[in-house]
Protein backbone atom coordinates (compact mmCIF):
# COMPACT_ATOMS: atom_id res chain seq x y z
CA UNK A 1 0.00 0.00 0.00
CA UNK A 2 2.76 2.68 0.68
CA UNK A 3 3.28 2.36 -3.59
CA UNK A 4 0.02 3.07 -3.99
CA UNK A 5 -0.39 5.86 -1.15
CA UNK A 6 2.88 7.25 -2.96
CA UNK A 7 1.19 7.08 -6.49
CA UNK A 8 -1.73 8.79 -5.36
CA UNK A 9 -0.06 11.72 -3.82
CA UNK A 10 2.06 12.11 -7.05
CA UNK A 11 -0.52 12.07 -9.07
CA UNK A 12 -2.31 14.57 -7.26
CA UNK A 13 0.63 17.18 -7.45
CA UNK A 14 0.22 16.02 -11.66
CA UNK A 15 -3.41 16.84 -11.58
CA UNK A 16 -3.42 19.72 -9.20
CA UNK A 17 -1.00 21.22 -11.21
CA UNK A 18 -2.87 20.33 -14.57
CA UNK A 19 -6.02 21.99 -13.04
CA UNK A 20 -3.91 25.13 -12.60
CA UNK A 21 -2.85 25.17 -16.01
CA UNK A 22 -5.39 23.65 -18.59
CA UNK A 23 -8.79 23.10 -16.49
CA UNK A 24 -10.30 26.51 -18.30
CA UNK A 25 -9.24 27.41 -21.97
CA UNK A 26 -8.02 31.22 -21.83
CA UNK A 27 -10.40 32.34 -24.04
CA UNK A 28 -13.80 33.93 -22.76
CA UNK A 29 -16.20 31.96 -21.32
CA UNK A 30 -15.77 28.71 -19.06
CA UNK A 31 -15.14 26.30 -21.58
CA UNK A 32 -12.95 23.08 -20.64
CA UNK A 33 -9.72 21.71 -21.68
CA UNK A 34 -11.46 19.40 -24.12
CA UNK A 35 -10.20 19.63 -27.97
CA UNK A 36 -12.69 21.89 -29.74
CA UNK A 37 -13.63 19.35 -32.27
CA UNK A 38 -15.08 17.53 -29.55
CA UNK A 39 -16.36 19.90 -27.59
CA UNK A 40 -18.41 21.43 -30.72
CA UNK A 41 -19.58 17.77 -31.88
CA UNK A 42 -21.04 17.65 -28.31
CA UNK A 43 -22.97 21.12 -28.36
CA UNK A 44 -24.62 20.58 -31.82
CA UNK A 45 -25.61 17.00 -30.40
CA UNK A 46 -27.00 18.30 -27.71
CA UNK A 47 -29.07 20.33 -29.18
CA UNK A 48 -30.10 18.18 -32.42
CA UNK A 49 -30.79 15.30 -30.28
CA UNK A 50 -34.21 14.10 -29.38
CA UNK A 51 -33.55 10.66 -27.90
CA UNK A 52 -33.15 10.70 -24.09
CA UNK A 53 -30.71 7.84 -24.54
CA UNK A 54 -28.54 9.91 -26.67
CA UNK A 55 -28.43 12.90 -24.34
CA UNK A 56 -27.65 10.88 -21.98
CA UNK A 57 -24.47 8.95 -23.37
CA UNK A 58 -23.25 12.88 -24.76
CA UNK A 59 -23.11 13.58 -20.92
CA UNK A 60 -21.46 10.41 -20.22
CA UNK A 61 -18.84 11.69 -22.96
CA UNK A 62 -17.99 14.65 -21.91
CA UNK A 63 -17.95 13.20 -17.91
CA UNK A 64 -15.39 10.92 -19.42
CA UNK A 65 -13.43 13.52 -20.58
CA UNK A 66 -13.12 15.08 -17.24
CA UNK A 67 -12.36 11.68 -15.74
CA UNK A 68 -8.94 12.53 -15.50
CA UNK A 69 -9.24 15.80 -13.31
CA UNK A 70 -11.02 13.17 -11.08
CA UNK A 71 -8.99 10.13 -10.62
CA UNK A 72 -6.57 11.35 -7.58
CA UNK A 73 -9.14 12.18 -5.34
CA UNK A 74 -11.11 9.13 -6.16
CA UNK A 75 -7.41 6.79 -5.67
CA UNK A 76 -7.32 8.89 -1.83
CA UNK A 77 -10.78 8.50 -1.16
CA UNK A 78 -10.38 4.71 -1.97
CA UNK A 79 -7.49 4.04 0.12
CA UNK A 80 -8.79 6.07 3.15
CA UNK A 81 -12.11 3.96 2.74
CA UNK A 82 -10.71 0.86 2.17
CA UNK A 83 -8.95 0.76 5.95
CA UNK A 84 -12.17 1.63 7.64
CA UNK A 85 -14.59 -1.31 8.76
CA UNK A 86 -17.26 -1.88 6.57
CA UNK A 87 -19.65 0.11 7.80
CA UNK A 88 -17.57 3.06 8.19
CA UNK A 89 -16.70 2.54 4.31
CA UNK A 90 -20.26 3.09 3.67
CA UNK A 91 -20.74 6.13 5.58
CA UNK A 92 -17.56 7.64 4.04
CA UNK A 93 -18.64 7.00 0.66
CA UNK A 94 -21.67 8.84 1.64
CA UNK A 95 -19.95 11.47 3.13
CA UNK A 96 -18.10 11.59 -0.13
CA UNK A 97 -20.55 11.66 -2.42
CA UNK A 98 -22.11 14.86 -0.36
CA UNK A 99 -19.52 16.65 -0.75
CA UNK A 100 -19.12 15.98 -4.28
CA UNK A 101 -22.75 17.08 -4.74
CA UNK A 102 -22.53 20.04 -2.77
CA UNK A 103 -21.58 22.49 -5.22
CA UNK A 104 -24.87 21.03 -7.40
CA UNK A 105 -27.35 21.29 -4.02
CA UNK A 106 -25.87 24.68 -3.49
CA UNK A 107 -26.51 25.75 -7.16
CA UNK A 108 -30.05 23.95 -7.17
CA UNK A 109 -31.27 26.26 -4.14
CA UNK A 110 -29.81 29.32 -5.32
CA UNK A 111 -31.68 28.33 -8.46
CA UNK A 112 -34.97 27.67 -6.50
CA UNK A 113 -34.93 30.36 -4.14
CA UNK A 114 -35.09 32.79 -7.89
CA UNK A 115 -31.44 33.58 -8.64
CA UNK A 116 -31.16 33.16 -12.54
CA UNK A 117 -28.81 30.45 -14.05
CA UNK A 118 -27.21 33.62 -16.40
CA UNK A 119 -26.40 35.40 -13.42
CA UNK A 120 -24.76 32.24 -11.38
CA UNK A 121 -23.00 31.45 -14.58
CA UNK A 122 -21.54 35.19 -15.43
CA UNK A 123 -20.41 34.77 -11.58
CA UNK A 124 -18.58 31.19 -12.47
CA UNK A 125 -16.79 33.11 -15.58
CA UNK A 126 -15.61 36.09 -13.58
CA UNK A 127 -14.36 33.82 -10.84
CA UNK A 128 -13.28 31.25 -13.22
CA UNK A 129 -9.45 32.14 -12.40
CA UNK A 130 -9.95 31.89 -8.56
CA UNK A 131 -12.23 28.49 -8.52
CA UNK A 132 -9.28 26.81 -11.08
CA UNK A 133 -6.81 27.86 -8.41
CA UNK A 134 -8.50 27.25 -5.54
CA UNK A 135 -9.25 23.81 -7.00
CA UNK A 136 -5.64 23.23 -7.96
CA UNK A 137 -4.35 24.31 -4.71
CA UNK A 138 -6.75 22.17 -2.52
CA UNK A 139 -5.76 18.93 -4.80
CA UNK A 140 -2.02 19.49 -4.52
CA UNK A 141 -2.31 20.27 -0.51
CA UNK A 142 -3.86 17.31 0.19
CA UNK A 143 -2.08 15.03 -1.94
CA UNK A 144 1.42 16.78 0.16
CA UNK A 145 -0.45 16.09 3.32
CA UNK A 146 -0.94 12.26 2.30
CA UNK A 147 2.48 11.82 0.90
CA UNK A 148 4.27 12.93 4.23
CA UNK A 149 1.48 11.55 6.72
CA UNK A 150 1.29 8.24 4.60
CA UNK A 151 4.74 7.76 2.85
CA UNK A 152 7.41 10.24 4.40
CA UNK A 153 6.66 9.11 8.35
CA UNK A 154 6.58 5.71 7.60
CA UNK A 155 9.78 6.10 5.53
CA UNK A 156 11.31 7.35 8.23
CA UNK A 157 10.39 5.42 11.11
CA UNK A 158 11.46 2.38 9.17
CA UNK A 159 15.09 4.20 8.30
CA UNK A 160 15.22 5.04 12.28
CA UNK A 161 14.20 1.74 13.53
CA UNK A 162 10.85 3.18 15.10
CA UNK A 163 8.68 0.62 14.08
Amino acid sequence: PLLMWAACAGGGVGVGLSIWLFYFRKEAGTSLWIPRNIAHFLSNRAKATTISIEAFGLGLTSIIGELLFSLAPLCIAALVLIQLDAHWQLIGVLLYAGVALLPLLIIGLLIGNGRKLSRIQHWREANKRFLQFAAGSGLIILAVYVYVERVFTIVVANSLGVV
